[in-house]
C-alpha cells in the first residue's frame, strides 16, 4: 500500500506553495475544514490523516513504533517525499505541530516553514517551565483516558475546545474522539502526553509560526513564550480565544494569521 492510501491523503487547490495539514490527537483532516479551504485559491492544500486515524489503514499502526513522535514525523515526510513537494509548509495542530516540527528538524532540505497550532512540546511542568499539568493531575487524566475512553471523550471535549459541553467545537470534537479506534487513542494519547520534546525545538531551523490561544487549558501561554524564545526563527502569535482549537473556534483569527505570516515569509524570500 503506498503512504498516500495509507494515510488517506487527498490534495486539493492550485499554486506553486503548497500547504500540508496535520491534525490533532484524537481527530482526523475533517478538523480543517474551516480553514484549509480558505488557501484553495493561492496554494495546492495536502490533507492526510495520522496512521492510526480516521480513514487511514489502521493496521499500519505498529505500536512498538508509533510510541515515539518522530515516527509521525516520519510519515509527514513520506507524504511530502511521495507527492514531490518542494519545500512546503507544514501546518500542524497539537501534537502534529510538534511532530511537524521534528520533521523540519529530521529533513530541514525539504521543508519549508511551520505553523505551530496551539503547540505543546511538553505538558508537564518543569523547573523553569510550565507546561500546564503537575505530575499528579496528569496521570490522573491519562488513567481516567485508559480506564474509560469514551467517558474520557465525552467530559475532556468541552475542556479542549473551549467554547462549553453544547458548543458546536465541543461537539465536532466529542464526535471525532468517539470515532478514532479507542485502543489506538489510549496509546497515542499516552504517547502524546507523556511526551518531553523540548529538546528538539531548538533544532528547529526553518521559519516558524507559533499560534497560540489566549486562554487554553491545555498549553497556557507561557508555553507560546517558551516556544518562542527556544526556536531560532519563530514568531509568536497569540491568538483572542478559548481553548485548544482556534481552527474549530476562531478559524477566520486562525487564517488571517496564518495568511500574513505566508505573505510575510514570501517577500522575504
Amino acid at each position: 500500500m503506498s503512504v498516500v492510501q495509507r494515510n488517506n491523503v487527498r490534495t486539493f487547490g492550485s499554486g506553486d506553495h503548497v500547504l500540508v495539514f496535520a491534525h490533532g490527537f484524537g481527530c482526523d483532516q475533517s478538523m480543517w475544514k474551516f480553514v484549509a479551504p480558505a488557501f484553495e485559491e493561492s496554494h495546492r492544500v495536502v490533507l492526510f490523516d495520522l496512521t492510526g486515524a480516521g480513514q487511514s489503514d489502521l493496521s499500519a499502526y505498529d505500536y512498538a513504533s508509533y510510541g515515539k513522535l518522530e515516527r509521525h514525523a516520519e510519515d509527514i515526510i513520506e507524504i511530502c517525499d511521495a507527492l514531490e513537494l518542494e519545500k512546503p509548509t507544514l501546518v500542524g495542530h497539537s501534537v502534529s505541530a510538534i511532530t511537524s516540527g521534528l520533521a523540519a528538524v529530521a529533513a530541514p532540505d525539504k521543508i519549508g516553514s511551520v505553523v505551530m497550532v496551539a503547540p505543546s512540546p511538553c505538558f508537564l511542568n518543569q523547573p523553569e517551565y510550565t507546561g500546564g499539568f503537575d505530575r499528579a493531575d496528569l496521570e490522573q487524566v491519562i488513567d481516567f483516558m485508559q480506564q474509560n475512553y469514551l467517558g474520557w471523550a465525552e467530559q475532556m471535549a468541552p475542556t479542549i475546545a473551549g467554547d462549553g459541553a453544547e458548543g458546536p467545537a465541543s461537539q465536532m470534537l466529542t464526535q471525532s474522539f468517539c470515532r478514532t479506534d479507542p485502543d489506538i487513542a489510549r496509546h497515542f494519547g499516552e504517547v502524546t502526553f507523556l511526551s518531553d520534546k523540548r529538546a528538539e525545538m531548538s533544532q528547529i531551523d526553518v521559519p516558524t509560526l507559533i499560534l497560540q490561544c489566549a486562554n487554553d487549558a491545555l498549553a497556557p501561554t507561557s508555553v507560546g513564550e517558551w516556544m518562542e524564545k527556544t526556536i531560532p526563527n519563530a514568531t509568536l502569535n497569540v491568538i483572542d480565544t478559548f481553548g485548544h482549537c482556534p481552527h474549530l473556534t476562531a478559524p477566520d483569527a486562525t487564517i488571517q494569521a496564518i495568511d500574513s505570516y505566508l505573505s510575510r515569509e514570501q517577500a522575504n524570500r
